[in-house]
């Protein structure tokens, strides 16, 4: 995607008026358009396709050819479709790789339903911030992202399914610009039903921004903690979850037993129908030779579930994590 000017950005976000809800309530948005919750299946709620690390100011679609990019990545996603895999949540964001039309290629040659996304991430200090989101207010940012999920992304036509946003912190907690990220998501949410996934880590930042959804008259219940497997103590993600909040354990391809026990503290404290689960991967990335190295979306069902299953985790608690659970958070409504 080429950078726009604040000008150009100003003009899409404010091109319309816009009602408050538009008429997917109640169905999961994916790349082929609207379907039931329950047509998602085992879900994968977190993973990437391809993702460019150049930066905001450099990135284009230009830098990669979406024929050779499906061609790498497809025997990955057909293992996981021999998994079971029906669905899968795209997480790259704007201005890191995003690219709709192909994820509904890659739909389909595998018939995976694809998830894709609205919103701009803030992590690691601004890097993939385009340059008006730093002056634009949150009501502006707001209107951008909600005339995506209206019109379509750009000129594809093909509409988000969920916002992503990312946050850094430091001992003084979430910068201007990164409040600013978690208060126009919210806003986007209550415009739109879309699901706020934020890419965060540890529980003080979570806490923070829940903190703010909640004085913007956001329900947590609109809000995803990703890669809250980054936080050690166990009892932040019950602080988080009694808000009403989702806690996301979604970098499983590795430490599998920091998972399971984690997993199995969750399920015994009675939250297992408030977590997601995910590898966090794939990674094709544009510039390295063949995308460099491609991770798999297997590890859950070769090494978590058996891991599961020997700590009394039933069937139906593997389907809570992986049907259920997505197609909840997933599903395009105002929370309360």
């Amino acid at each position: 995607m080429a950078a726009i000017s604040r000008k150009q950005f100003l003009i899409r976000a404010t091109g319309s008026m816009l009602p408050s809800l538009f008429s997917s309530e109640g169905a999961v948005m994916t790349v082929t358009g609207p379907i039931r919750p329950d047509e998602l299946g085992i879900t994968l709620a977190h993973e990437h396709i391809l993702v460019d690390f150049i930066g905001a100011d450099r990135i284009t679609d230009k830098r990669w050819n979406r024929d050779a990019v499906a061609a790498r990545v497809l025997p990955y996603l057909l293992e996981a479709k021999k998994q079971g895999v029906r669905s899968f949540v795209e997480c790259t964001p704007a201005y890191l790789g995003r690219d709709p039309l192909l994820l509904r290629s890659l739909s389909s040659q595998t018939g995976i339903r694809f998830v894709t996304n609205t919103g701009y991430y803030g992590a690691v200090q601004n890097k993939y911030l385009p340059a008006h989101a730093l002056n634009a207010s949150e009501d502006e940012l707001a209107s951008a992202w909600t005339a995506e999920y209206k019109n379509g992304i750009g000129q594809t036509g093909i509409k988000p399914g969920f916002i992503k946003i990312g946050v850094d912190a430091d001992e003084k907690g979430l910068s201007a610009v990164h409040r600013k990220l978690i208060r126009a998501a919210g806003k986007t949410h209550k415009q739109t039903g879309l699901t706020i996934y934020s890419h965060t880590g540890k529980a003080a930042p979570a806490l923070e921004q829940i903190d703010l959804l909640i004085r913007e008259n956001v329900s947590p219940q609109a809000f995803v903690w990703v890669h809250a497997q980054a936080e050690k103590d166990q009892q932040q993600y019950l602080v988080a979850l009694k808000t009403g909040a989702w806690v996301s354990l979604d970098g499983m391809t590795g430490d599998y037993e920091d998972y399971v026990r984690k997993l199995v503290f969750l399920k015994a404290n009675g939250w297992l129908h408030k977590v997601l689960i995910s590898h966090d991967a794939g990674w094709y990335r544009p510039g390295e030779v063949n995308g460099g190295e491609i991770r798999g979306y297997t590890d859950i069902f070769k090494h978590i579930k058996p891991a599961l299953s020997v700590n009394e985790f039933t069937e139906d608690d593997i389907n809570q994590l992986m049907i259920r659970n997505p197609a909840n958070a997933l599903t395009i409504r105002i929370r309360h």
